[in-house]
């Protein structure tokens, strides 16, 4: 990787299970008023969370835990039938205050430096498209970042995630919820999926509704 790390371990991690592969990308914000605060509240033994990295607005990276361990990101989750997310997955977070704090996008340092980190992560790990995923998708009813600011395009656009091109309007004309669990997600409370579906694919749109899907 190309670019300074500073580590900042936390002993938020535990060993991953023996039988499963990380094919998975999880990127988050971390929804708090600063950055310090963010990494004292991911290496505090007492909260029990974690990820494997931070990257602060500026663009500076964090390594947290080691990529061979599971760290505490991903909560209550579900993907394409996996509910063991922390096991399988590369936790990243991004500085962002988030929708409680003060909601604003994503500087292009910040971007420039996930976007170095994630093809160096892919490069490492099986990780397809699909699987490079937000928190609002693998917990639709409890969580709402990166959210709808976050350029998903611009990651597909540099290798990094799924964007659908014209040639996939056709599948667009399936049932909506055949369509989202065919991605991944979990279809138990439709109207959180299909929020998070429009942070994901339609950020100019998020009514939880299927109009125009």
């Amino acid at each position: 990787l190309g670019m300074k790390i500073i580590y900042r371990p936390s002993p938020n991690f535990e060993a991953r299970l023996s039988d499963t592969a990380v094919d998975m990308l999880v990127v988050h914000y971390t929804g708090m008023t600063s950055s310090n605060a963010a990494l004292e509240r991911l290496c505090d033994k007492s909260t029990i969370v974690s990820a494997h990295y931070l990257i602060d607005e500026e663009g500076v990276l964090y390594q947290l835990v080691d990529e061979a361990v599971q760290a505490w990101h991903a909560g209550k989750s579900f993907w394409r039938g996996n509910t063991n997310i922390n096991s399988r997955s590369i936790g990243i977070e991004l500085v962002n205050p988030g929708h409680e704090f003060g909601y604003r996008p994503f500087p292009n340092k910040q971007m420039e430096s996930l976007i170095s980190l994630a093809q160096d992560v892919i490069a490492r790990h099986p990780i397809p498209p699909r699987n490079v995923v937000g928190h609002s998708d693998i917990a639709p009813a409890r969580k709402q970042d990166p959210g709808e600011l976050f350029d998903w395009k611009w990651l597909a656009d540099q290798g990094i995630g799924l964007w659908p091109n014209a040639a996939s309007s056709k599948y667009m004309q399936c049932n909506v919820e055949v369509l989202l669990s065919a991605l991944g997600y979990e279809v138990d409370n439709i109207s959180a999926t299909l929020s998070a579906f429009q942070r994901h694919y339609l950020p100019s749109r998020i009514t939880g509704q299927a109009d125009g899907l």
